[in-house]
C-alpha cells in the first residue's frame, strides 16, 4: 500500500497549526499540546522543517517557531521532502544510479520515473493552506474507478455540456 508516512502527516498538521496561530512564535510544547502529538516527534519535525527553511526558529525566553513562508507557498511535496527526503515511489525513483541493481536494464524504470513525477507534481499542487481550509465539494477531486464505457459516456456528457455553453455565447 502506498502511504504518506506518519511524520509527513504530523509535519503538515504542525504547519497548519503555525499557519492558524494567533501568536508570532509557538514552542514545540505548545504545538504538541494543540495537535495532540508527542512532543519529541514535534521537536524532531520542527528541526527538519527549520533545516529546510519551511519554519524559522527563534531562540531565547520568547523563542519558538513560526512559518518562514506564507502557507500558500509551501507545498505538501516540500513538507515531505523536508521530513523524509525526495519523493520516490520506487528505488529507481530517486534518480540515483546506485539505488537499484537493475538500473540500465530494467524495462519498467522509465514508467516508474514517469509515475513518480506525476505523484510529485500532484503533491506540489497542494499547499499547506489548501490542507487547512475546510473541505468544499467543488475543491475535492473525485477519485473513482470507471470502466472504459463509463469514461467515454462521461466525456460525451462533458462535450455536450461544453458545446451548449458555447452555443449560448453565439
Amino acid at each position: 500500500m502506498l502511504r504518506i508516512t506518519r511524520l509527513s502527516d504530523y509535519a503538515v498538521a504542525i504547519l497548519g497549526q503555525l499557519a492558524n496561530s494567533d501568536t508570532a512564535v509557538n514552542t514545540a510544547k505548545e504545538l504538541a499540546a494543540r495537535t495532540g502529538l508527542p512532543q519529541p516527534a514535534v521537536s524532531k519535525i520542527l528541526k527538519n522543517l527549520a533545516r529546510s527553511k519551511l519554519v524559522a526558529s527563534h531562540r531565547g525566553v520568547q523563542g519558538g517557531y513560526r512559518l518562514a513562508r506564507d502557507p500558500s507557498l509551501v507545498s505538501v511535496a516540500d513538507v515531505i521532502e523536508a521530513v523524509e527526503g525526495p519523493v520516490a515511489l520506487t528505488e529507481c525513483g530517486d534518480n540515483s544510479d546506485t539505488s537499484c541493481e537493475f538500473v540500465g536494464h530494467c524495462s519498467v524504470q522509465a514508467n516508474w520515473l514517469r509515475i513518480n513525477q506525476v505523484v510529485r507534481r500532484a503533491l506540489s499542487n497542494v499547499s499547506v493552506e489548501d490542507m487547512i481550509l475546510p473541505p468544499r465539494a467543488e475543491r475535492l477531486i473525485q477519485l473513482r474507478r470507471t470502466s472504459k464505457s463509463d469514461a467515454a459516456s462521461e466525456r460525451s456528457v462533458v462535450a455536450r455540456r461544453d458545446a451548449s455553453q458555447f452555443s449560448d455565447i453565439r
